[in-house]
């Protein structure tokens, strides 16, 4: 058959995918980029041409407002008290579905080419979107084969958990697609399995979060203030972030009172304190990420913080006046390979059958 026939020459008879960008607004931010193809030039997918996905859906990352570490556990993971808020930055998803076939494998994956280190990203089992939706098909029997086109926008090992988003857009996807089989609850249960952040997509974006990050508690959508992102060039590794904080099974770490922490957030993330206990051992790992940090804070930002385990700092509200228009130039002089995204905080809607960005 002609699909047949697309699918065996993907890798080399078919032309790259070319996107152009497309601005939609939302309640949320104008910031969000969706991607559509080239109608002259381009196709959505390598495996199915030009035929329109079944589902396109946005993936925002996230920042931490507030991360404490509370102490290290007997089983060896640290315990966690943080204010997850997702961000405008996104990655896009496209699903395309298929009957069932037991000679074919349930699910599969493509990058697009002008992804962000598209060299690096695995589309075999080890990507959190295949392990997302093959979970998915485990735990329903559900037997409809899906591929999976990703955009990838949200840099990694940025702190930024763009692998946990792409990981619960798949699964949100997964369910839309076979008519909701499974409730909000389950979703959130299993997407445990896949990693301590993913759980988090599946809130409204602003959740209270401990345990290893996997024990979620929505709060009210925080307002969709502006934020920049400023990724440098390089990543920070969380396992040697954590090492470096140096704690032993059963330490506890004192700080500041994660509860109260998040109702001055609750009132206004303007003057709310922003914490990060894992600043401190990122900057031991990478000492160009504090002088890149005090460097941002000088222009007189609200705020200016690192996100997780970095490398991303991020910085709220506007400069100074009198570097609005100078300020990214002057990091990006000194501080070779940084990038800047102009973003704002986005929410989901209350409907849990609509993802990010939709109405």
């Amino acid at each position: 058959s002609r699909k047949m026939l697309l699918i065996q020459a993907a890798s080399s008879l078919l032309p790259a995918a070319i996107v152009r960008e497309v601005s939609h607004t939302s309640p949320q931010s104008s910031q969000l980029r969706s991607f559509a193809p080239c109608a002259e030039f381009g196709l959505y997918s390598q495996l199915y041409g030009g035929a329109p996905p079944a589902l396109s859906l946005a993936a925002p990352c996230k920042i931490n407002l507030f991360l404490r570490i509370l102490g290290k556990r007997q089983d060896k993971f640290h315990e966690l008290a943080s204010l997850f808020q997702t961000v405008s930055l996104a990655d896009t998803l496209d699903f395309w579905e298929e009957p069932s076939d037991e000679s074919a494998p349930l699910c599969s994956m493509e990058v697009s080419q002008d992804s962000i280190g598209r060299e690096d990203i695995p589309t075999d089992e080890t990507n959190l979107v295949m392990r997302a939706l093959q979970l998915f098909a485990e735990k329903t029997g559900e037997k409809r084969r899906i591929h999976c086109r990703l955009h990838k926008a949200v840099p990694a090992q940025a702190g930024l958990g763009g692998g946990s988003g792409d990981a619960a857009t798949a699964m949100h996807a997964a369910n839309r697609l076979a008519g909701f089989p499974a409730t909000q609850h389950q979703l959130i249960e299993w997407s445990g399995e896949l990693g301590s952040d993913v759980s988090f997509f599946f809130s409204q974006g602003s959740a209270y979060c401990t345990g290893r990050g996997e024990i979620i508690k929505p709060v009210a959508p925080l307002p969709a203030i502006l934020v920049y992102l400023i990724k440098p060039p390089f990543g920070c590794s969380t396992p040697d972030v954590f090492r470096a904080l140096g704690l032993q099974p059963g330490d506890e770490l004192v700080g500041e009172d994660p509860f109260e922490m998040l109702r001055i957030f609750q009132q206004s993330p303007y003057g709310a304190p922003y914490v990060n206990d894992l600043e401190g051992p990122a900057f031991k790992v990478a000492p160009k990420l504090r002088t890149l940090r005090d460097d941002i804070a000088r222009f007189g930002f609200q705020h200016v913080m690192m996100s997780g385990s970095g490398s991303t700092i991020f910085a709220i509200g506007s400069p100074s006046a009198e570097v609005i228009n100078s300020w990214q130039s002057e990091v990006t002089q000194k501080h070779a390979g940084v990038t800047i995204f102009e973003q704002r905080f986005c929410s989901r809607p209350g409907d849990e059958k609509l993802w990010y960005f939709e109405s």
